[in-house]
Formats: structure tokens, sequence, C-alpha cells
């Protein structure tokens, strides 16, 4: 898998993990009015993770015992070695997208056996300050007229945010060396199959709120170097679509080396989520991947976004409901689930057919597809 300008390499979602990274949402980083969902659905994503393989919850100090008392509620009947397997780790987090903000373990291209992890210097998405996440939304300061204390995201909180990849990586002891990539990006605006294909959208990765001065030939360079990567396909995208500025990984993930799933939108979706969609299967039906092979694709059509959507002033208007977001764990699949009933059960069906060896299981999710992200969002592999 290495080359010559490699020094690390990214091993694929289905390598074996040692535990999957959580993070439980602070006060400061969810909406009031979905805060409670949110804890709740992160919650159950850890139950669901822990029947296949230890979880790492993060927390902030002074929301552990509310965290511990859902935790403890949701596994009561629980197996003991699943309960024993979810740990919560006190930590300066907000974010739940740890995808996005913690470190992507990878290997020393002259010694797989030797772990590294890349921290990508998390940027608030390109700086996107402007997002009602960050500052006082009106269902902010609805809460506040009652007397709650909710913080916004100020600049302190924001700096947790970026030092979280290289906290991880220091609570986790193992000493395991933190590579500081030149390259700034998001761990969800990059998928990989194992084998030296890359998929990203150039409007989240080679833009100048993530990658100012920097060309796009210098950033497949550091790409190379850190993930080991031989064959880019890069779909345009569209900048400001969303916070993520349209990250890939709600868009087009390999389910194996030489297999793609694409969330195809639903009917009711914006033309501009169609324009997308059309361009990218444009891009992928006649791409081929680093080990010479013509790529299947194969839709999975999105959710009504109509079941979906809320009225909490603030959350997306568009939500994030795809079932490519999906997560691998040590023999399952972790698939949301949003409620529309034939649409859930056809991306099911779809998904056990093509990984027959692994157990898929529905995570039911409402808050989070209403704040931006799903599971894989949600989740990030230890290796």
């Amino acid at each position: 898998m290495a080359n010559t300008n490699s020094e690390y390499i990214y091993l694929p979602e289905t390598t074996p993990h040692l535990a999957t990274i959580l993070s439980f949402p602070s006060h400061c980083s969810t909406f009031p009015a979905l805060y409670g969902k949110t804890c709740c659905e992160i919650i159950e994503l850890a139950a669901t993770i822990a029947h296949f393989e230890p979880v790492r919850l993060h927390v902030r100090p002074e929301d552990q015992a509310h965290a511990q008392n859902l935790l403890n509620n949701r596994m009561i009947a629980a197996p003991p070695s699943e309960q024993s397997r979810i740990t919560l780790i006190p930590a300066p987090t907000n974010h739940i997208w740890v995808r996005d903000t913690g470190p992507m373990y990878v290997r020393s291209a002259k010694n797989p056996a030797e772990r590294h992890a890349i921290d990508w210097r998390f940027c608030e998405w390109g700086n996107s300050l402007g997002e009602l996440i960050f500052n006082d939304s009106p269902d902010k300061k609805g809460a506040m007229r009652d007397g709650s204390d909710w913080p916004i995201l100020d600049a302190e909180r924001r700096a947790e945010n970026t030092a979280f990849a290289q906290r991880v990586l220091e609570l986790e002891g193992a000493g395991v060396p933190r590579v500081v990539s030149k390259v700034r990006l998001e761990g969800g605006g990059i998928e990989m199959d194992g084998e030296g294909t890359f998929m990203a959208m150039e409007s989240s990765v080679t833009v100048d709120s993530r990658n100012e001065g920097i060309s796009k030939g210098e950033i497949e360079d550091e790409l190379r170097r850190l993930l080991g990567v031989k064959k880019f396909i890069w779909i345009p995208g569209r900048e400001g679509l969303d916070i993520t500025d349209y990250h890939i990984d709600a868009e087009a993930r390999f389910i194996r080396p030489g297999v793609v799933v694409v969330g195809k939108p639903h009917r009711k979706c914006k033309k501009v989520f169609w324009d997308v969609y059309r361009e990218m299967r444009d891009i992928l039906d006649i791409a081929i991947d680093a080990q010479g092979r013509k790529l299947e694709v194969i839709d999975i059509e999105e959710p009504d976004p109509e079941l979906l959507q809320g009225d909490v002033p603030g959350e997306e208007t568009d939500v994030a409901a795809s079932y490519v977001n999906f997560y691998f764990t040590n023999g399952g699949l972790m698939i949301p689930a949003f409620g529309d009933v034939e649409t859930d059960q056809r991306a099911l069906e779809t998904l056990q057919k093509l990984v027959p060896e692994r157990e898929v299981r529905q995570v039911a999710v409402n808050a989070l597809p209403r704040t931006g992200g799903v599971l894989h969002c949600t989740t990030q592999q230890v290796l």
C-alpha cells in the first residue's frame, strides 16, 4: 500500500477497532430545545456500539453526573459485558462531531505496526461562525429569558474544539505520536477505501476557508504523505450549502473497495441537492480506483425530509438525513433510522445484502440530523 511519497498509511474503517470515540454534547454546542434528544441519541448510539466493541465517551466534568444517569438507565438491562465496555472520560469537549474534531489513526508506512494519529487542526468548518449554533440563536435567547444558564460557543470553547484531538491522545495514554497536518480539513470531509483511493468534495477541502494559499497540488501531496493516497476522486460539491461545505461522508461511502454507496435525494429535496447528486454520479460512474477497477455505484434513497423537520428556531432547514452516513464496528454496521418506514426498511435491506458478514443495527435519530449530521459524523474509530 505504501508509495514513495507516503510516511503514513490510512487503514479502512473495517479494520478491527480498539474502541470507538464519542462525545457527549455540551450546552454551548447544542440548541436548548434539542439538547435532551441529542444527549439520549448519543447514549443510544454508545449502547448499540457497546454490543460490538469498547466505547470511550468523552464528557465535560460538569456533565458527568447527567451522562452517567442516562447511561445507567439505558444499560440497566444490558449484559454486564456490554455495560463494562462504555467508559466515561472527563474531557473539555463540546461538539458531538468527533469525526471532525478528533484524531484520525494511521500507521507508519515503514512499520505498519507503529500507530500514529493525525490532528487536522479543526477550525469550526472553515470558521463558519455565522451559523446560529455559535451565537445567540432565537432558541438560545428564549432559554436565557427563562433564566437558564445557556452559554454560546465563544473563543475559549472554540479553542477547546481545536485542541480536542490532541487532548484525546493525551487521555489515551498509549503514547500514540500526534502528527500535525499542514492541511486543514475534517474527517467527515474525506473518504478512503484503504487501498489508496480517496474521495472528497472540493468545496470542503480545496477552499480558502480551510487552506488559503495552499494549491490543490500541495494539498494532494500532503494527503499522499499522511494517508498513502494513490488515486484522487474529486467532486465539486457546494461551498456554503451547509455548515460543513458538503462533507463527502453524507453523500458517498466505500462499503468495500471497488463498491460505493451514494445517497440519492428524496423527490421532495431541493434542486441544488439533485444537481450535486447528478454531478457526483457522473464522476463516480466513470471513475477508476487506485487498483484499476471501475467503481460499482449503488444508490440508497434518502428519507422524506418532511418527516424529520422540526420547529426549533435556528436548527438546520435541510436535515442531514443520509443512510450512507453509517459506521462500521467490529463485526457490525451501524445505520441510521429516521422514522420514514419505507426508506428505513429499504436502506436496511440494501446494506444487509452488501455486508452479509456483518450484523446491521439501526439507530433511531431525530435531533442529530436536525443539527447537521448522523452516525459517522459522531464517531471516530481507534485503531
